[in-house]
């Protein structure tokens, strides 16, 4: 009968969510409207479908409403999952025909041109016969424009459509095979604009998202989804009170997070606040709204969120993001790796230092059951500790707790993860957690695990906070005691966790405790170094051997962390260090003296100025200076060949190429290159200004040959700041050299012309402070007043005129003096005459001139010579 008439047919009353059996064709009833029915609708429509209609083919199926994302999120295979009973086997075999009449009827009710109420219950009928089974979706999708009309749907007034709508969108859209279908039909704009609404039901909200969240499997499909008027519509449902509309959502910018170009987009939108904070997991303040949800469901979108901060935690700097918010990138490293781990009996928590706290008399648990207690109820307030030093002891006491009972990487009651697949996965932990953890596996006998946790340290080590939490937990003395390991990958990821966490002072003391310096003085002495682990050695032992410090306390003063009764060594003189009395220290401190003052040492940071970049030349002329200052070895320095670096240093590419410009412009000199290489002829200036006070140093050097060099480096376009030392140094080479120091002379003019001039012009226009403005005014005047024509032309070139009319329009007293006598210097060339006019000179002038003050006859001076009308 269905397949001949051509009615629009209705339903008389809302169907309940309960599953119907398809009944055979016998059951099939037609019943005539009511009066008032007849009235509300078209004239046409005057039968009605019993509603035994509305069916569910597969009654044992659930429902296939539920997405995943161990794969990449989306929907599961909408085949179901038990079988149909013997009996509806029969049914559907015996009616197949007459279900697939049903289809096509409630299809064509979806047709624009029929009554909204019933093309509403054609489309509840339609989601429900979907949820049957892979082969119901096949049914459906058969009657091309199904889909179409679905998402016409989506526009509606009416609530229950757009979720009954969205609701069949989702279960077609979990089958692969029928996913693009989807996604050509407009789904996702027609989803994306409903959920832009203001006002909108959690199904609706939970159904639109799970069918983007199913179509975001596809990478096609995720550009589209990941629009930027989108997406911080999509991250406030994350704040919402429906937890099955946060998972939902979670799901998909874990989802987006896929991909790698929507990075971007996703943090500028600010996703990493809202995702952390749904995956820290604080068993202490948990979200009320996650406390009225199922423990299940929290689970989900705690892992979801996990998942998409895992993705965007492979860009570094989203990563340092990410340790921002608190929390830390933990490897997992397999249940087999932690089957090293071997806890002393009776380990009670204790400070990283040694210090341990007072025992019970109670025995010590098998599992620390007892140290755990103990560790945990450490922050009470009779504990008189740093903040740093108890959460060290809580984070430790967890960990290792948790190592102890196997129980160590079990996330959602899983099994411990073991095997190979361990080696690139990750997970994230809030960071007292996250560094207790990666200190433990720093103690573990697994290389590999070892190498993972050193260099997450290092991505961890991004802020004071966190280098001072990783030095309170120890993690320190592992990392030099793994200096010596045999393993190249391994001493490659420790080196660089020292580095990052040397950035600290307070941590760069302790590293220097522990004694480290005598593994990374023998690293560097390795020919076969590698580039990557020579730059990372250097960064540590320039951080430690820093000539800028007080030597004598820095490198052998105490107490560093209860470290003092081993390193206090007093002089005879009641000083601390290592000058004069080098037999009264401890054997950790001589072995380091031994190392960086052994000529091997020192020979490898001659080549080093030799051959590397500016970075590393630069760090090895501090070094090199330090060594100086502890003790002049000039045998060693001499024998080493160190004036060959230094003039390397001096030597750069970049000056060779200005020398080449014929027509005397400037090359496109790459401003980071010129401001490394600045640093390094900074640093070996100033190391060669320290070895010039030797006598035996000054006669074995060419100086005339390094004062040509140190010219030619002075009128480069190096920073500015970078040639104070290259001028000192060049003085005092002229001077011990034998050569005039009066201001006439050639190295004086060029010092004044290219570093003195420049400097004090840069001072006068930056200047805040009156008295040193005045100072740099009085300073230029005195080299101008020379009678120099080069130093006038120098101070137009560098745009002095105008911030020395602003002198004379602000200013006071010696100042204005000053400023009126160099504008007169610079007014004898009439090139000057339109950049003084230009700033204001003439109104100034006048202005002088007419108050009579002490300044008047200088300003007219100058008035005279402008060609003013």
């Amino acid at each position: 009968m269905a397949s001949t008439m051509s009615f629009t047919f209705k339903c008389r009353c809302k169907l309940p969510h309960f599953h119907y059996k398809i009944v055979h064709k016998e059951f099939l009833t037609l019943r005539p409207r009511t009066a008032a029915t007849t009235s509300r609708h078209h004239t046409s429509s005057i039968f009605t479908f019993h509603p035994c209609l509305i069916l569910n083919p597969n009654p044992r199926s659930s429902p296939l409403v539920r997405p995943v994302s161990n794969d990449g999120g989306g929907a599961v295979d909408a085949t179901p999952q038990s079988s149909p009973s013997t009996e509806v086997e029969a049914l559907e075999g015996n009616s197949s025909s007459s279900g697939d009449g049903y289809v096509a009827l409630f299809v064509r009710m979806l047709g624009l041109d029929n009554d909204p109420l019933d093309r509403e219950q054609a489309i509840v009928a339609l989601r429900k016969y979907a949820q049957g089974g892979k082969h119901c979706i096949d049914s459906i999708m058969q009657f091309r424009g199904c889909i179409n009309l679905t998402v016409n749907l989506l526009k509606s007034d009416s609530s229950s459509t757009c979720e009954a709508a969205a609701g069949l969108l989702r279960t077609v859209s979990s089958v692969n095979l029928y996913r693009d279908s989807v996604a050509g039909s407009g789904a996702i704009e027609e989803l994306i604009g409903i959920l832009s609404r203001s006002s909108l039901s959690p199904e609706v909200k939970e159904q639109s998202l799970c069918t983007l969240w199913n179509l975001s499997v596809d990478e096609k499909h995720r550009a589209k989804i990941a629009s930027a008027d989108f997406l911080p519509a999509l991250i406030k449902f994350l704040d919402v009170e429906e937890i099955k509309v946060m998972e939902a959502a979670g799901g998909v910018l874990a989802n987006l997070a896929l991909s790698q170009s929507n990075h971007s987009i996703l943090v500028e939108a600010g996703v990493i606040p809202k995702l952390v904070r749904l995956c820290i997991q604080n068993q202490n303040q948990i979200q009320a709204k996650i406390l009225k949800a199922d423990l299940e469901e929290s689970k989900v979108i705690r892992k979801e969120a996990k998942n998409a901060l895992l993705e965007l935690a492979k860009d570094e700097y989203y990563r340092v993001l990410i340790v921002e918010e608190g929390l830390v990138l933990v490897p997992l490293v397999g249940a087999d790796a932690y089957k090293s781990f071997r806890p002393a009996s009776h380990s009670w928590p204790s400070l990283p230092d040694g210090t341990e706290f007072e025992r019970s008399n109670s025995g010590p648990s098998r599992y620390g059951a007892s140290e755990l207690l103990l560790g945990l109820n450490i922050q009470d307030k009779n504990v008189s500790l740093e903040e740093a030093k108890m959460n060290a002891i809580v984070g430790r006491s967890q960990q290792q707790f948790l190592a102890r009972i196997g129980a160590i990487e079990m996330e959602d009651g899983r099994k411990p993860y073991s095997g190979s697949l361990m080696n690139e996965r990750y997970t994230l932990l809030p960071w007292m957690d996250g560094v207790a953890r990666l200190v433990l596996i720093l103690g573990l006998e697994d290389v590999t695990a070892i190498s993972r946790a050193s260099h997450s340290i290092a991505d961890a080590a991004i802020n004071e906070h966190m280098r001072i939490s990783f030095k309170e937990a120890g993690a320190v003395k592992h990392l030099v005691q793994l200096l010596d390991c045999n393993d190249d990958s391994v001493r490659v990821a420790v080196t660089h966790a020292l580095e990052r966490l040397s950035v600290s002072n307070n941590v760069c003391q302790l590293i220097e405790a522990e004694g480290a310096i005598f593994p990374l003085v023998n690293s560097l002495k390795h020919k076969e170094i590698s580039e990557n682990l020579l730059e990372k050695t250097m960064d540590i032992l320039a951080r430690i051997l820093d000539p800028g410090k007080e030597m004598k306390s820095k490198f052998y003063d105490g107490p560093v962390n209860g470290l003092g009764k081993l390193l206090n060594s007093t002089t005879a003189n009641g000083v601390r260090g290592i000058v004069g009395t080098p037999d009264n220290m401890p054997v950790s401190k001589r072995t380091a003296r031994e190392s960086i003052l052994d000529f091997g040492f020192i020979s490898c940071l001659a080549d080093i100025l030799k051959t590397s970049s500016p970075n590393l030349q630069r760090k090895a002329a501090s070094i090199l200076e330090y060594i100086a200052v502890i003790e002049p070895c000039m045998d060693k320095i001499i024998a080493a060949d160190i004036e060959a670096g230094i003039y390397s240093v001096f030597q750069q590419i970049f000056l060779d190429d200005m020398e080449d410009d014929i027509d005397g412009l400037k090359p496109d000199i790459n401003a980071l290159q010129v401001e490394e290489a600045g640093l390094a002829i900074s640093a070996a200036s100033r190391l060669l200004t320290k070895l010039l006070d030797f006598e035996k140093f000054r006669s074995a050097i060419k100086s005339l040959q390094m004062m040509r060099v140190l010219c030619k480096v002075l009128k480069s376009d190096i920073p500015l700041h970078n040639k104070d030392w290259v001028a000192a140094c060049l003085v005092k080479l002229e001077s011990l050299s034998g050569s005039h120091t009066d201001p006439s002379s050639s190295i004086n003019m060029e010092v004044a012309l290219y570093e003195t001039i420049p400097r004090l012009v840069e001072q006068i226009k930056t200047s805040f402070s009156s008295e040193a403005l005045e100072a740099a005014v009085v300073e230029l005047n005195s080299i101008v007043s020379k009678g120099v024509a080069d130093c006038t032309r120098k101070v137009a070139a560098e745009g002095g005129i105008f911030p020395l009319v602003k002198v004379i329009e602000e200013g006071s007293g010696r100042a204005v003096e000053a400023s009126l006598a160099i504008l007169y210097n610079l007014s004898m060339d009439s090139e000057n005459h339109p950049a003084i006019i230009a700033a204001g000179a003439v109104p100034a002038l006048r202005r002088i001139v007419l108050s009579q003050g002490p300044e008047w006859m200088r300003a007219l001076h100058l008035l005279r010579t402008l060609p003013t009308q």
